[in-house]
């Protein structure tokens, strides 16, 4: 295992095996599984859980980490390709991420998506970039349209809930004041795909995930056995729902256009997750987000509060996982 970049880049027997090693892991720790070894990672943009998550699985297998923030302490990094570099950015990545790699074991990259060009963020231009630039193995920590780390401790928290292979799991977009990235919509549409849901979106009108998404998240659930559809009704869709899981995320119609975005989702206020909505659920079933959520916009406090949420059981997971795909890259 040379990079973590996308789930799909493994087969789900491989991605089973992984989640078995985080098991293993957390069954009998090996807390001097990497003594020596060193992480470096790089945040483009803010984090909690995939910063401190990794920091303290590097930590807990005897390894160490520093953490690269651009602009923050550092200098601010340039990423397009041909500039003329006479702004704020006083190094470019293609001198910065080799120099970065070369003090380390390891490097993680978290670079979202810039929210302008659909095309060039569905093509993952940056991260590519930092792909090539980058001669030890590489750890996506959210790129433009990807997330295999939260994408991984999601299939670990389904399997600890016992939910089938064969459930009901409805990716469900819930209302923000502003669009946010793919990333998590489309690496969670494509685990639960890879693991043999049924799988729905439940989106309004002009919020269907791109094509190149659904495509991908279709051939891995014609390779496990699964489904994936979309639709705009929302009772329909939870109707025999295991899983609801609440994302937010732009509007596809007007990607990069902010105002017309805006316009759209000034409407969608009442996409918002509240207890009623499990009425046509299965009786047990969940509601997961990947955090952070924003409490009575996205999702209101009984649900959150309540014994369907199983966010902060996502979030300790994170750690889990990760740890398994340090072990699997380092030891």
């Amino acid at each position: 295992m040379k990079r973590f970049l996308d789930l799909a880049d493994y087969s789900r027997d491989e991605v089973v095996d992984l989640l078995a090693l985080a098991q293993s892991l957390q069954d009998k720790p090996q807390p001097q599984a990497l003594a020596g070894k060193i992480l470096g990672l790089v945040f483009f943009n803010p984090s909690l859980r995939t910063l401190s998550s990794f920091q303290a699985g590097m930590a807990r297998l005897g390894g160490h980490s520093f953490v690269i923030t651009p602009g923050q302490g550092t200098w601010q990094l340039e990423t397009r390709m041909n500039a003329i570099m006479n702004g704020a950015a006083a190094e470019h990545i293609r001198e910065g991420i080799p120099a970065l790699a070369s003090y380390c074991d390891a490097l993680g990259v978290r670079a979202f998506a810039e929210g302008k060009d659909l095309n060039e963020d569905l093509g993952e231009r940056l991260f590519g970039m930092i792909d090539d630039l980058c001669d030890k193995p590489l750890i996506n920590l959210e790129s433009a349209v990807n997330h295999p780390c939260q994408a991984l401790a999601d299939w670990r928290t389904l399997d600890e809930l016992n939910v089938p292979t064969r459930a009901k799991f409805v990716l469900h977009w819930v209302y923000h004041p502003k669009a946010l990235p793919l990333a998590v919509p489309a690496a969670t549409l494509h685990m639960a795909a890879m693991r043999g849901m049924e799988v729905v979106v439940a989106r309004p009108d002009g919020y269907a995930l791109p094509r190149e998404i659904m495509d991908k998240a279709r051939s891995a659930a014609a390779a496990s056995g699964g489904s994936v559809n979309e639709t705009s009704d929302r009772t329909g869709a939870i109707a025999g729902a295991s899983v609801v899981y609440a994302k937010e995320w732009g509007s596809t119609a007007h990607y990069g256009d902010v105002a017309a975005d805006a316009t759209l989702r000034a409407e969608l206020k009442d996409w918002i997750i509240r207890e009623p909505i499990f009425a046509g659920a299965l009786p047990d079933a969940k509601l997961m987000h990947c955090l952070p959520v924003r409490r009575n916009v996205a999702v209101a406090d009984e649900v959150l509060d309540g014994p369907r949420a199983v966010v902060k059981r996502e979030a300790f997971n994170r750690l889990v996982v990760q740890m398994a795909v340090l072990h699997r890259l380092l030891a």
